[in-house]
């Protein structure tokens, strides 16, 4: 049977206000396109200015309050902090940061204070990544810790594989581009080889492990476990970070942080975690503690893509830095690598895919929904209580969100939620009235329902 659903809130993450254009901003924008490379048709062209004067506009207030930090245009400038937050973030935080990986105890500082300024960037950091559209801030995390422990464990810096995690460690728990966790990341590299970046360079997108035959980075079982770091505790960390780089978990929602230019960014962000960063150092400029702290939002973004928290704050610390910080412990001289793989077996066939939101026919706990306008349907598990089922079509950057309603019973339905693409091979993101699209498969026989509804932020499909 298939239903006639509306699709909910796309209101909350539509188009940024109407603006009447204003020589001063559209000039900014039309420069904006040409540093960032940016080509749009005329329709998105308009959405994404709208967008642009927004935080154009919310830049030039906050600067002009004289803050400890400036924020700036940077290649995100055209989005809205809604889209932004659902494709730059990604981190899920279980109860226990590190999971079964062997816990080697609390870190507990020496005897000796911790020196008064640190920065790892010149002896243990790789240069600054791009985890662009795919939630896999959990990715860089975990490579970005492993990269500092190695470097300081063997004298050699190498720069890791982020997507080897993407694609080869869901079996522990991992999503890929729709997140993870720096636990998940490092269970799997325990016990498997660490490919580095050039051997397994990063996509941005999900895709089928290919690890066999990389280049080894760290062998297997050359992380030997990790170290908490007592929990808002301002020394302990400081402790840490002058020993190596160390993993934290941090929220990142906030529109201040998005727009980050430079600076020692203070009060803006809460404690509810969503990104994975790495603390590379910490110092002192202008008077003002702070912990360096690197991004994997490219080097357009901040401090050539490095952010100055607050350091000195109490409880969690600026954005929760304090909260959960973690690093791992390495073997500098691990056992012998692995033997040779055994010659691969024949192909088998390919399993039919069991994953939600495929073309339809749907699975049993799915609902078949027809999209007025879009020419094409769904498949829509129900999510009365706002959650949805995670598991995507191979290739799925798209994510699952409760964006549907039926119009006659007020039942809710998951789809993918697309912004620009991502959707499942066969799909197509098709965007109703916002910025926001939904992943559709084509099929002309679909036949339409409803329309728009009136005065209302809610389409009908």
């Amino acid at each position: 049977m298939v239903k006639a659903l509306s699709l909910a809130c796309l209101g909350v993450l539509g188009l940024a206000g109407a603006h009447k254009p204003r020589t001063d901003i559209e000039k900014a924008f039309d420069q904006f396109l040409k540093d960032f490379d940016k080509d749009y048709d005329d329709v998105e062209k308009q959405a994404r200015f709208g967008a642009f004067a927004d935080n154009f506009d919310y830049i030039s207030r906050e600067n002009a309050k004289g803050h400890s930090y400036k924020l700036g245009l940077n290649e995100f400038s055209d989005m809205t902090l809604d889209e932004f937050k659902m494709s730059k973030l990604g981190l899920n935080l279980p109860g226990s940061k590190w999971g079964s990986l062997k816990s080697l105890g609390t870190h507990k500082p020496g005897n000796s204070s911790a020196p008064s300024s640190v920065d790892w960037r010149s002896k243990a950091v790789t240069p600054v990544k791009n985890q662009k559209q795919c939630g896999s801030c959990w990715a860089f995390s975990t490579t970005g810790a492993l990269e500092g422990a190695w470097a300081i464990a063997t004298g050699k810096l190498v720069s890791l594989s982020e997507q080897q995690l993407v694609d080869c460690s869901k079996k522990f728990g991992n999503q890929g581009c729709s997140g993870g966790l720096m636990d998940n990341g490092f269970k799997y590299e325990e016990q498997a080889p660490v490919c580095t970046e050039d051997s397994y360079p990063y996509l941005a997108k999900n895709g089928i492990c290919k690890a066999s035959g990389c280049t080894v980075g760290i062998p297997a079982h050359g992380v030997t476990g990790y170290k908490d770091v007592k929990v808002d505790d301002e020394q302990a960390l400081m402790d840490a970070v002058s020993k190596q780089p160390v993993s934290v978990a941090i929220e990142a929602d906030q529109m201040a942080f998005q727009m980050y230019k430079s600076g020692v960014l203070s009060k803006t962000c809460g404690t509810s975690l969503d990104h994975g960063v790495l603390v590379v150092g910490y110092g002192t400029e202008d008077g003002k503690d702070y912990w360096l702290v690197k991004n994997s939002w490219g080097a357009t973004w901040g401090e050539q893509g490095y952010v100055k928290l607050e350091r000195g704050k109490p409880g969690p610390g600026e954005c929760g830095i304090k909260s959960q910080a973690s690093y791992p412990v390495v073997s500098g001289k691990p056992g012998p690598s692995p033997s040779p793989p055994s010659p691969p077996s024949p192909p088998s066939p390919p399993t039919p895919s069991k994953s939600h939101y495929e073309k339809p026919p749907c699975q049993g706990d799915e609902t078949q929904a027809e999209v007025e306008g879009a020419g094409g349907s769904v498949c829509a598990p129900k999510c009365n209580t706002g959650s949805c089922p995670t598991d995507v079509p191979e290739g799925t950057s798209a994510k699952p969100m409760c964006i549907l309603q039926d119009s006659s019973t007020g039942d809710k339905y998951c789809a993918l939620a697309c912004i620009m693409g991502g959707c499942p091979s066969g799909a197509k993101c098709v965007h109703l009235s916002s910025l926001l699209g939904v992943c559709i498969y084509p099929d002309s026989q679909s036949s339409m329902k409803l329309g728009v509804v009136p005065d209302s932020s809610e389409i009908t499909v």
